[in-house]
């Protein structure tokens, strides 16, 4: 499953998380902004990371969104 490519704890960036929840950059930061994805964590001034238990919420509830339909 791609899920486990990222890890349980920790961070993530960017292309980790586009590596499995197939949209690209501009839909995941319009879907930041409307709160649709998790908030990013600025970690440096061109280091943006995202916490992996969010990432994988995330997906439990998009697939879970996706079962309903």
């Amino acid at each position: 499953m791609l899920q486990n490519t990222l890890p349980n704890t920790g961070f993530v960036r960017l292309p980790q998380i586009l590596s499995v929840i197939p949209v690209g950059k501009s839909t995941w930061w319009s879907g930041v902004k409307a709160g649709k994805y998790p908030a990013p964590i600025k970690l440096g001034a061109n280091t943006t990371v995202w916490k992996a238990e969010d990432i994988h919420d995330l997906i439990a509830k998009l697939a879970a969104e996706g079962a309903s339909k």
